[in-house]
């Protein structure tokens, strides 16, 4: 892989993420996926994000678009645009592509990609629980529940901005 890679070029379609892993596992390497808002980008994302690519050869990101946040997460967010998400992230060295999806679940990307490795952060607590667990195990693949560090988070992140904030 090109340790220089331009943010545009990281930022794929569904299908052009498929043909990217595929590529990826035809060239023998392992095919990470992981997915989330990614709304306040934070140390905690980026420890997250590295540490997951650690785990393979490449590193695909599947990312809410800013409908599926909001049926999640409520009108207030996202706070920042998927595309500025989506280029934030690709502007990650540790993070090879960047695919969007509107669905409440990645499962339909899951499957599309096909990855060797599905990453979650702990907080899921059981592996038979992470969207397209089955999918990948069905392929030999296996699911890494990963720690989050400690005190980093968007929720975190967010009361903390909101404390600062002088009262009317």
């Amino acid at each position: 892989m090109n340790p220089f890679q331009p943010t545009r070029d990281k930022l794929l379609t569904r299908a052009e993420a498929a043909d990217f892993c595929r590529r990826c596992r035809a060239d023998g390497g392992t095919v990470v996926f992981t997915n989330g808002c990614f709304d306040l980008l934070h140390a905690g994302h980026v420890d997250y994000l590295e540490r997951s690519r650690q785990l393979g050869c490449a590193l695909v990101v599947g990312l809410n678009t800013d409908e599926s946040v909001r049926r999640l997460k409520g009108p207030g967010r996202p706070i920042q645009s998927q595309d500025d998400r989506a280029r934030i992230l690709a502007g990650l060295a540790c993070v090879d592509a960047v695919v969007c999806f509107d669905e409440d679940t990645p499962l339909e990307l899951v499957r599309a990609v096909q990855p060797d490795v599905l990453a979650k952060g702990a907080d899921w607590g059981d592996k038979t629980r992470v969207v397209g667990a089955d999918v990948v195990e069905a392929r030999g693949g296996r699911v890494v529940l990963m720690d989050l560090v400690p005190g980093k988070s968007t929720t975190e992140l967010m009361n903390r901005l909101r404390a600062a904030r002088p009262a009317p």
